[in-house]
């Protein structure tokens, strides 16, 4: 990554994330804890942008406008948000996974 595109995508960043903090307080909780959520879960994705992030608080926006508690957005179960969110995605643990499956068939060795 050149230094101008790092410039440009810290800009977008800190953009990005005053968003968030426009959001009411419940919505901001709940997005601080999906963003983890998916940084620990790894969508390869991630690394072409923000969609998948900014497409959340778009969503959490439009919910805060409408006057939508947080949870009537994403539902009780958040982890079950993001995992919906991320289903079609290929994560890093998807790529580990096929790199150990590898690494065990060159070896000879079956689960």
């Amino acid at each position: 990554m050149r230094i101008r595109e790092m410039f440009e995508a810290k800009k977008e960043w800190r953009a990005h994330m005053a968003r968030v903090k426009s959001l009411p307080q419940d919505y901001q909780i709940v997005y601080n804890e999906i963003q983890k959520y998916i940084f620990k879960v790894g969508p390869v994705e991630l690394n072409d942008g923000m969609g998948l992030l900014s497409g959340i608080v778009d969503l959490f926006e439009e919910g805060a406008a409408s006057g939508k508690g947080v949870l009537e957005v994403t539902g009780r179960d958040v982890a079950a948000f993001c995992d919906d969110l991320i289903q079609d995605t290929k994560t890093y643990d998807d790529i580990f996974q096929e790199s150990e499956s590898v690494r065990w068939d060159r070896d000879g060795k079956s689960d």
